[in-house]
């Protein structure tokens, strides 16, 4: 069957960055339809049912909530009338196998005493020093870089402006954030800490730029809990979608986006459906666009080449009792070698035998306080970093409980217990990732953040054919929930000005039939 209408765009991906491009699109001219292959929204914020309890098992940390509270407010909307927010005083808390452990606190101060008793004062004033810096680098890119349409080297330095060189030189594009940690700390495991930062974006912190260390300010200004997990802000979104006139579809797999010479025309699915469409938002990764997954598309945008790729994860979602360690809400336990588990994973495209885990105890508030579940057995999302070669090498993770083993007997090193006797988990691999988001082999994050230029290197919203547009992980300003949310938010803005511009100038024409912009 064949949908048609006029001004229709069809958005393909009912992650974030799709739900936030339908919300943005949402009251205008035409009509607004979005697609998701799965049954409920969220993208890669899904899900996971064990033993009939929901357990988060893609992103888990909620920032930037300003990002949606202006997604909210721009068509008359309040976040806090959809979603229950709780603010975290801890941001996380951190494991090492000699016992020692590190609380950090939304409060800077509060967590400079901590790293005073945790090593010395001198590192806690390097970490103040830290965090003033890092809140620079992020105010010098709020509005040139990450809220603004995709810049190259020279146009980002034009935004910020030809006589500001000092804020130029403070972004430190050239060095790594491991290497400008040693400015700031001089115990080891404080740059081991404050180096995870380069994961965030699936990338390592011995080949990311310094440019990461804003991080650490985005998690000082505001770290959230959502009441009913990660999902529940998903289907906020996809609630008020809906409100305003968005048709959205379930199960809707797309096999093909069709074009013709003036741009794109239709999306095809795999039911047999048709939908007209004079615009595309795309919300995938774009590796799946230049692997010809959905046709034949000359985007202008190459693969992301396996050995550029951000890293995947091997994941379990589980529930189990536990003793020990206390836990808090995000508990990181580290690895004794950070330049080996890193070897490792970008050099030899492997596993560590003794990688870093992070654990989300979804039962837990950011204290440690717990409603403890009749069976007394807890909830918990249990990752560690893993190449993205699902699609090169799909049987290597085929026996996932050996790293499952390696996995609690690092965690047992750091002082916590699993009762296996009783847990249930489910697992998720690099190739599971790459069946789940085509294209990626696995690779959660896009193109990985190494080097000054990776950043530029992702595309923007539009692409060179008319009415495609990208938003999405993989595309400008990055991976991470409200990057996603900018990047939909982005697209639409390009989407509508491309729109009125083109009606301008159909509108616009002097006698003798020649049209004029």
């Amino acid at each position: 069957m064949t949908q048609s209408g006029r001004n229709r765009t069809v958005i393909i991906g009912g992650g974030i960055a799709g739900l936030s491009a339908a919300i943005a699109l949402s009251g205008g001219p035409g009509s607004v339809v979005l697609l998701e292959r799965q049954s409920v929204p969220g993208g890669k914020m899904r899900q996971i049912d064990v033993d009939g309890r929901g357990i988060d098992a893609g992103p888990t940390v909620f920032t930037m909530r300003a990002v949606f509270d202006s997604l909210f407010a721009a068509v008359g909307a309040r976040l806090d009338d959809h979603v229950r927010l709780t603010s975290a005083n801890r941001l996380a808390r951190h494991y090492w196998s000699d016992g020692a452990s590190l609380d950090l606190f939304a409060d800077i101060e509060a967590s400079a005493e901590a790293i005073a008793a945790f090593s010395d004062q001198a590192n806690a004033d390097g970490y103040r020093r830290f965090c003033a810096d890092s809140r620079a680098v992020f105010e010098t890119l709020k509005t040139t870089f990450i809220e603004a349409e995709r810049p190259n080297p020279v146009s980002l330095a034009s935004r910020i402006g030809p006589l500001r060189v000092g804020r130029m030189a403070s972004l430190r594009p050239f060095s790594t954030l491991w290497s400008a940690l040693g400015d700031y700390f001089t115990d080891p495991r404080l740059r081991q800490l404050f180096g995870r930062y380069a994961t965030y974006c699936g990338s390592s912190p011995f080949a990311a730029p310094a440019t990461l260390m804003l991080v650490a300010h985005v998690e000082q200004d505001g770290v959230w809990l959502v009441d009913g997990g990660m999902r529940a802000l998903a289907q906020a979104l996809a609630d008020l979608a809906s409100a305003r006139g968005v048709e959205i579809q379930y199960d809707a797999e797309v096999s093909r986006i069709e074009k013709d010479r003036s741009g794109v025309t239709a999306v095809a699915l795999d039911s047999g459906d048709v939908i007209n469409a004079d615009a595309i938002v795309y919300c995938g990764d774009v590796s799946a666009l230049a692997a010809g997954i959905f046709g034949p598309l000359d985007t202008g945008i190459p693969a992301v080449a396996p050995a550029e790729r951000s890293l995947s994860a091997l994941t379990w979602a589980a529930v189990a009792r536990t003793s020990g360690t206390q836990l808090c809400r995000h508990t990181v336990f580290f690895s004794d070698d950070y330049p080996i588990e890193f070897d490792a994973l970008v050099r030899d495209r492997t596993i560590p035998d003794e990688p870093t885990i992070y654990v989300c105890a979804q039962d837990r508030d950011d204290d440690g306080g717990m409603v403890t579940p009749d069976d007394g057995r807890e909830r918990l999302l249990l990752l560690i970093n893993a190449p993205a070669d699902g699609d090169r090498a799909p049987n290597a993770m085929d026996g996932p409980q050996r790293w499952m083993d390696k996995t609690i007997s690092h965690l047992n090193r750091c002082g916590l217990t699993l009762d296996t006797t009783d847990m249930s988990a489910v697992a998720t691999t690099p190739a599971d990732f790459s069946d789940l988001y085509p294209g990626t082999g696995g690779a959660l994050y896009g193109r990985a953040s190494h080097g000054w230029a990776a950043t530029f290197r992702r595309p923007g919203a539009r692409t060179r054919i008319p009415g495609l547009y990208l938003a999405g992980g993989s595309v400008h300003p990055g991976p991470g929930v409200p990057m996603a949310a900018m990047s939909g938010r982005l697209a639409a803005e390009a989407l509508m000005t491309d729109r009125a511009s083109t009606r301008r100038s159909s509108q616009a024409a002097i006698v003798g039939g020649i049209s004029t912009a």
